[in-house]
């Protein structure tokens, strides 16, 4: 059994939602103690993850209870934690729009896909947060790189892993797909 220290209700709750209610809480918390968040987005699993890697917490893992996802995070000791970084290329979603038919371009839609099923830029590339490292091999390396999701928190993390990962031409578009106005496809691909 997982001794908890604190429980947050993400419950019905989307991006970025379940991450603010984390961010929120564990700022309540001593180093070494156990927040569990209990969410039913099905996305937060990766977006937990990655905001605790990103910020020195150490992400337990998750156990699926029915619909219910219930995230571990272990508080870390100051000296363990890193200021949260937020990317520093951002484009705006109208800044977007104008390049969708540029070739040099790619487009990455780290949202869930169910997300990505229900309206997508055309051209996208589906690759939720959660599968990004495993499929990053499927990225050209040689092409500038939009990261879209649901408000740009996500697709933050993602561009900042990205950077990591020795891409250098990576943009987080800002405010992302709930404010999108531009072309939308709803084709399965």
């Amino acid at each position: 059994m997982i001794r908890v220290d604190m429980t947050v209700d993400a419950k019905g709750l989307s991006c970025p939602m379940p991450i603010v209610k984390t961010k929120k809480a564990i700022n309540d918390l001593q180093p070494g103690q156990v927040l569990e968040v209990k969410a039913t987005d099905k996305g937060s699993k990766a977006d937990i993850k990655a905001w605790a890697e990103s910020t020195g917490h150490q992400y337990l893992g998750t156990i699926e209870e029915g619909n219910v996802l219930k995230h571990y995070i272990r508080k870390a000791s100051d000296h363990e934690t890193k200021g949260e970084a937020t990317y520093s290329h951002v484009i705006s979603n109208e800044q977007l729009a104008e390049k969708i038919n540029d070739d040099s371009v790619v487009i990455i839609d780290v949202r869930e896909p169910a997300e990505y099923a229900f309206g997508h830029i055309p051209g996208a590339i589906s690759i939720p947060l959660g599968e990004l490292e495993d499929r990053i091999h499927e990225l050209p390396k040689n092409k500038t790189i939009y990261v879209v999701c649901r408000t740009g928190t996500r697709s933050d993390l993602a561009a900042q892993k990205l950077t990591e990962k020795g891409f250098t031409n990576v943009w987080n578009v800002v405010p992302g797909m709930s404010k999108w106005e531009g072309p939308l496809d709803t084709a399965q691909s």
